[in-house]
């Protein structure tokens, strides 16, 4: 295997494209190949197989999909109120939606990881660790309402992303602006 970290990670990043775009059964060394511009035959040079492949992917777009510090460092400032709460969970919705190829190919990942238990392994582990992390965010940062609220706002909004990708003629962003504040407005007041 090959070891230039910038090339592994060039690869996975074409390799996210091309699952976003040909689905889990389009996602080849070949296509990898292609996206990322690259001799044929180099991503067969970075991955033992296809699975590898997939359970790199897997990791890599958690990675891009995290906040930044200044985004972070934006969410502590000010009342931590429920407004400062919808601040974020729209801002959420944005940061995600914006990094389309990398939901869509998540979402292609969960598909395949029911017939990949190395995969479904990565994701499980990945995706806990994303809800604890959120969870332990909410319960640092003063923000109103207990964890079972942050749980709630992450399954309601994924599906508002995934409407939004998949089909975006559904809401209008008016109407995806006043879900997110209903969404939050209803998980705090239960």
């Amino acid at each position: 295997m090959r070891r230039n970290p910038e090339r592994r990670q060039a690869l996975i990043d074409a390799a996210i494209e091309v699952l976003a775009r040909e689905g889990a059964r389009g996602l080849t060394f070949r296509a990898v190949d292609t996206e990322a511009t690259v001799p044929p035959g180099t991503a067969s040079n970075y991955f033992a197989n296809r699975d590898d492949l997939f359970t790199q992917v897997g990791g890599r777009i958690y990675e891009r999909l995290l906040p930044d510090e200044a985004t972070i460092a934006r969410g502590r400032e000010g009342v931590q109120d429920e407004t400062r709460y919808a601040e974020l969970m729209h801002e959420l919705v944005d940061r995600v939606s914006a990094f389309s190829s990398g939901y869509l190919a998540l979402l292609e990942l969960r598909l395949e990881s029911t017939r990949r238990p190395e995969l479904r392994a990565v994701l499980t582990k990945r995706i806990r660790e994303d809800i604890d992390a959120n969870i332990g965010y909410h319960a640092a940062s003063g923000l109103p309402g207990d964890s079972t609220a942050v749980v709630l706002l992450y399954l309601t909004l994924n599906w508002l992303i995934v409407e939004r990708l998949t089909l975006p003629d559904i809401f209008t962003e008016q109407e995806i602006h006043e879900l997110v504040d209903a969404a939050v407005q209803r998980s705090l007041n239960v």
